[in-house]
């Protein structure tokens, strides 16, 4: 996403964050994530402003959280379930050792293109295995083929929301014991606590009731513990204690 907007209007209120104060976001950006933000990060934000479905993108503040997170957790072994031009998985790399790996999956290639030469101009691009198409066959394979059980560190899902709950049924598996998922856009829009009656976009209206289901069902889940923060859209973190 751009740095700025109008009148130093971020381009991502009111779409990528939650605060009620447009200016406390700003603050947030322009005074902890811009400064520290990688100059690798920054240039690939701001060429995915210029495409056209850039709200699709991971916020900077979140790109910025997630890095640390997986310094923090100490990750080396990773998964992202949609990638578009690749501005969380660019931040993922970064966080992980020289040795780390990360196996990327998205239903396009031509957006993870986009953010390709950024990615391998800062020389990360060998961390990453990209595949194209539906991730659920790919984690049925692993799942039978059984040497991938517990396997991962820290996984995010940034894809069809639709099918969040198909992912965290086969994904609870292949992340260790101790390891995190992290699911993005829970707080969807802020729609999650919409009435019935109010003016939601279509889409999000259309995917709002598969967004409460996954996260009743992730409260409700023993096998994790879960922290969902007001990041971004909204991102839950699950921690596999089983």
């Amino acid at each position: 996403m751009a740095s700025n907007g109008e009148n130093g209007r971020h381009q991502e209120v009111g779409h990528k964050s939650l605060l009620q104060s447009d200016a406390l976001y700003q603050y947030i950006l322009e005074t902890s994530v811009y400064p520290r933000e990688p100059e690798a990060m920054k240039e690939l934000r701001e060429i995915t402003a210029k495409h056209p479905w850039n709200l699709m993108t991971t916020s900077a503040d979140e790109g910025q959280f997630l890095n640390m997170l997986l310094k923090l957790i100490n990750a080396k072994n990773t998964m992202e379930i949609g990638v578009f031009t690749g501005y969380s998985l660019l931040a993922t790399a970064m966080a992980l050792p020289d040795d780390g790996k990360i196996l990327a999956m998205d239903i396009n290639c031509d957006n993870y293109e986009i953010g390709l030469p950024v990615i391998e101009k800062a020389g990360l691009a060998h961390k990453i295995e990209f595949r194209e198409g539906p991730a659920l066959p790919v984690l049925d394979q692993m799942i039978e083929d059984g040497k991938y059980h517990g396997s991962y560190d820290f996984i995010f899902v940034d894809a069809d929301k639709d099918n969040y709950l198909n992912y965290h049924k086969r994904l609870i598996d292949l992340v260790k014991i101790g390891g995190v998922i992290g699911y993005d856009n829970t707080l969807w829009n802020g729609s999650v606590v919409a009435p019935p009656d109010a003016p939601l976009r279509k889409y999000v209206r259309y995917y709002r009731d598969f967004v409460l289901e996954l996260n009743k069902a992730l409260a409700a889940d023993p096998r994790i513990e879960i922290c969902q923060l007001p990041v971004g859209d909204g991102i839950t973190l699950c921690r596999r204690i089983s």
